[in-house]
C-alpha cells in the first residue's frame, strides 16, 4: 500500500453556515455519523452537550474526507490534520486522556496551525513534539468499536488510510 502524506486542509471555519448549524446541533436529539477507513466502517454519535461549537464546525464539513495517519507522540493513536480550519473553535472540555471510541479535536491555533482530529485505538495520551495536549470530545463511536485497533495497527504499519465520515441515514 502506498503512504499518503497527510495534507491540511484550507476552508475557512466559523462562517455563517457554521453558525447557522449550531442551532440545528443544539435542536438535534441525536445524530450519527457514518466512519469508513481501511475497510472498517463504525457508527459514532455527535457529542452536541459537549462540545457543541465542534459538532456544528464538524457537520459543515460533512462529508469529509481526509487521510488519517499514526500518531507519533501519543502511543496507540491515529490522527487526521486539519490545519487551521478548527482554530476559531476554541476547547470545550477538552481532555488529553481520550478513551477508546472516543474522537477529540484539536483546534490548533492561526500562528502555529496544527489542528488535528485525534482517534486512539488503545492506552494513549494526547501530545505533540512539545508536550500534552487536549481535544473537544466530539464524537463516539457506538457500533464497530472493537475493530479501532485492528485498524489502527493497520494505519500504522501500513501508511496513512483513507477516511471518510458522512451523515447515517
Amino acid at each position: 500500500l502506498a503512504v499518503w502524506v497527510c495534507s491540511y486542509i484550507t476552508a475557512t471555519t466559523l462562517d455563517s453556515r457554521s453558525e447557522s448549524l449550531t442551532g440545528f446541533v443544539q435542536q438535534s436529539p441525536m445524530t450519527h455519523i457514518r466512519i469508513t477507513a481501511g475497510g472498517h466502517e463504525f457508527l459514532a454519535r455527535l457529542e452536541t452537550e459537549k462540545s457543541p461549537k465542534t459538532c456544528a464546525w464538524f457537520l459543515g464539513l460533512l462529508p469529509y474526507q481526509a487521510h488519517i495517519c499514526q500518531g507519533r507522540w501519543s502511543g496507540k493513536a491515529s490522527f487526521i490534520r486539519i490545519g487551521t480550519t478548527g482554530a476559531d473553535i476554541g476547547y470545550e472540555k477538552a481532555t488529553s486522556y481520550p478513551q477508546l471510541g472516543e474522537v477529540v479535536m484539536y483546534p490548533g491555533d492561526r500562528e502555529q496551525g496544527g489542528g488535528e482530529i485525534y482517534m486512539p485505538y488503545g492506552p494513549n495520551e494526547f501530545a505533540c513534539e512539545f508536550g500534552k495536549i487536549a481535544g473537544n470530545h466530539f464524537l463516539s463511536i457506538v457500533e464497530g468499536k472493537e475493530a479501532l485497533p485492528e485498524l489502527g495497527e493497520h494505519v500504522h504499519w501500513h501508511g496513512a488510510q483513507e477516511i471518510l465520515f458522512a451523515l447515517a441515514e
